[in-house]
């Protein structure tokens, strides 16, 4: 019988109604296929995945299909976000034996749970077809099987592998130049982002870009990043009327998107355009931020301080059917009957013409000039139209909401709101808006009472009152990341104490001797075939990129050389590897931090808090601000405060200049 109503991941239970006998991944699971020494489907999705729906669709509500599967399998199901372990352990199988991997991932095992077959969507009958001759495969040759498994198991365990000598020491930052040069050539100076469809969004990629360029004053690769930025606010992947982007566009134009939208990117980009905002001033970043802050609080916020994962690209559309994107789309009709008369200046503004039409008769909404240069030609003032802009929109609005919402998915990930926190401190830092800083220190609250276990552990999800699923390297790396940023915005100092135990679990729980890299799950929990070290960034960077650039603050901050080392151990193994740039972003990052020029500043004395408010509203990436006001036991701020005087310590590489009152001294200093 199918077990997943048992469940309670929004993607499991979608499935819970398929005849399909349905198990989740757990250990009563494994050693049912063991015991019968049935071979295993294993299939991964996520509940926000348009062709996972097709294929459950096309083949898993089929009774053939059930019936194959049924009788042959013990069939798997797996939400990727929840067991993001299994999804990149049998993913990268996928990848081996097929050159390429996406979602839904369906992959056939061996009773042991080792892969012998797989790829990702399939047709009902080539489904069928390929499931009935492996299982003939499986019994009339076996060991044929056999063979394959353990080949393919060892190459899976050999992609963990990284070969890089002890002695190897960090390169000048010079050595970027030729990876810089090479990254350069893969951009779109049309529209930004990658030269490529589909065209995904990586902020980790832009945010380094960003800072390596303004402090090697390379202006063509600030306005490529500008560039970029100002597109995809341009709508068609940002959603100009009701705030957040989507996963990403089909299309090179950032128009038309796969329309689900995740928690995980917004979080990101809020940062991404809180420091391009800082940088520049540029008020279309800061539109951005309050629409996308408007979105998380009216559609994945809960009461208590947590953040939902995601809603579907797919929503009802008029006649009750599931259609991608249906919430979205408008038709020339719709919008001229509620435009009336400002339809012309409106179609202008948003292209309703070739340049916006997506299919069918839909326009999704985009810009494409300034708003200055769109005001000119439509023959208003710049502020008239950015005003009538924000008048349509808030109708639209209004219209859009009486329409069927896509659907939710109610899960809580823990390493998916910290990464929200962190883009709420962001733009703390950025705009100064106490409404920012309150959503991150509600989340904060929320991580650490109900995420967070008295043992030291934290759970990967929280549904309904429970918290469940023991964390990943992800969930602790980002975790302390984000305290780490609540704490330079806030100068709270417990979220620093929290960050520091965090990665002390790290260290004794997902670290084993004489590798250089944080295994992706606890040494000591649940074995999947191969362990997996998460070492390339994505578009979330690498858990172990994210926590060595944490060892490498806290080092700093706490004044522990092991932290330090442990960092540098961490990336002199990843640059010999490093081929493509865009893997290895937020190791670039670190890389650049480790070089120089690193500077630290340390804000003591009464009025702290608000000076930092101004410091940390000013783009200085290479500088590690921490700030108190009031006595301090960390060591970097130990023994500087000063009851009567604010002081500012300008330090670089645990010297520190002579301290001085002056704010505007203090920049001075801070200057590349």
């Amino acid at each position: 019988m199918n077990e997943l109503h048992l469940e309670t991941s929004p993607y499991l239970l979608q499935h819970a109604g398929n005849p399909i006998h349905w198990k989740a991944w757990n250990d009563k699971t494994l050693a049912e296929a063991r015991g019968q020494q049935k071979l295993m489907v294993l299939s991964v999705g996520y509940s926000a995945c348009h062709w996972c729906h097709v294929m459950e669709h096309e083949s898993f509500e089929d009774h053939d299909v059930a019936a194959v599967m049924n009788r042959y399998y013990v069939s798997i199901k797996v939400d990727r976000e929840e067991r993001p372990d299994v999804d990149a352990t049998y993913m990268k199988a996928v990848q081996l034996m097929t050159g390429h991997g996406g979602w839904p991932m369906n992959v056939v095992l061996l009773p042991d749970a080792r892969p012998v077959w797989g790829g990702t969507y399939f047709r009902k009958n080539d489904w069928i077809n390929a499931l009935e001759q492996l299982h003939e495969l499986f019994v009339t040759d076996p060991q044929k099987m056999e063979d394959y498994a353990e080949k393919l198991t060892e190459g899976i365990a050999s992609l963990s592998l990284v070969d890089s000598p002890d002695n190897y020491t960090v390169p000048p930052p010079e050595d970027m130049e030729p990876l810089i040069k090479k990254w350069i050539k893969s951009f779109d100076w049309e529209f930004g982002g990658y030269a490529r469809a589909p065209k995904f969004m990586m902020p980790g990629d832009y945010m380094f870009l960003q800072r390596y360029a303004y402090q090697h004053k390379l202006q063509n690769i600030l306005d490529f990043v500008d560039l970029t930025l100002t597109r995809m606010a341009y709508g068609g992947i940002f959603d100009v009327v009701g705030g957040g982007f989507s996963r990403y566009s089909v299309d090179m134009k950032w128009h038309v998107p796969h329309f689900e939208k995740m928690l995980y990117d917004n979080g990101q980009l809020m940062s991404l355009y809180a420091e391009a905002y800082k940088r520049t001033g540029n008020t279309l970043y800061l539109e951005v931020i309050k629409k996308t802050h408007a979105f998380i609080e009216r559609e994945l916020a809960l009461p208590e301080g947590g953040f939902y994962s995601a809603l579907d690209a797919d929503s009802p559309d008029g006649a009750g059917h599931l259609e991608e994107g249906a919430f979205y789309v408008w038709e020339k009709q719709q919008l001229m009957d509620l435009l009336g008369n400002d339809f012309d200046a409106f179609a202008r503004v948003f292209s309703i013409n070739d340049f916006g039409f997506w299919e069918n008769g839909k326009f999704v909404l985009i810009q494409r000039e300034a708003i200055e240069d769109l005001a000119e030609i439509t023959g208003m003032e710049a502020g008239e139209l950015k005003s009538k802009k924000k008048a349509w929109e808030e109708m639209l609005f209004s219209e859009r909401e009486k329409r069927p919402k896509p659907r939710l998915d109610d899960k809580v990930l823990t390493s998916w709101n910290a990464l929200m926190l962190k883009g709420y401190a962001d733009c703390y830092k950025a705009t100064g808006d106490e409404a920012y800083l309150q959503a991150a220190q509600k989340n904060a609250t929320f991580i650490a009472g109900r995420l967070w276990d008295s043992s030291g552990k934290l759970w990967r999800t929280y549904k309904n009152g429970t918290a469940k699923i023991e964390g990943f390297l992800e969930d602790y790396a980002t975790t302390a990341d984000a305290f780490i940023a609540l704490f330079e915005a806030s100068a709270e100092e417990k979220w620093l104490h929290y960050a520091r135990q965090l990665t002390d679990y790290c260290l004794e729980h997902f670290y084993e001797e004489g590798h250089p890299f944080f295994r992706y799950s606890p040494v000591s929990g649940e074995q999947l075939i191969t362990p997996h070290y998460e070492t390339e960034d994505n578009v979330i960077p690498a858990s172990n990129s994210i926590l060595a650039n944490v060892l490498y603050k806290l080092g700093l901050l706490f004044e522990n050389q092991h932290y330090e080392k442990r960092s540098l151990h961490m990336l002199r193994h990843i640059i010999p590897t490093m081929d493509y740039p865009s893997a290895f972003s937020n190791w670039l990052n670190l890389w650049l931090t480790h070089s120089g020029p690193g500077l630290e500043l340390a804000v003591c004395g009464p009025g702290a808090t608000e000076s930092l408010k101004q410091l940390n509203s000013r783009y200085l990436p290479h500088v590690l601000i921490a700030g108190c006001s009031a006595l301090s036991a960390v060591p970097f701020l130990k023994g500087r405060f000063a009851e009567n005087e604010l002081l500012y310590y300008v330090c670089r590489n645990r010297a520190c200049n002579l301290p001085t009152s002056s704010l505007s001294q203090t920049l001075a200093e801070l200057e590349l």
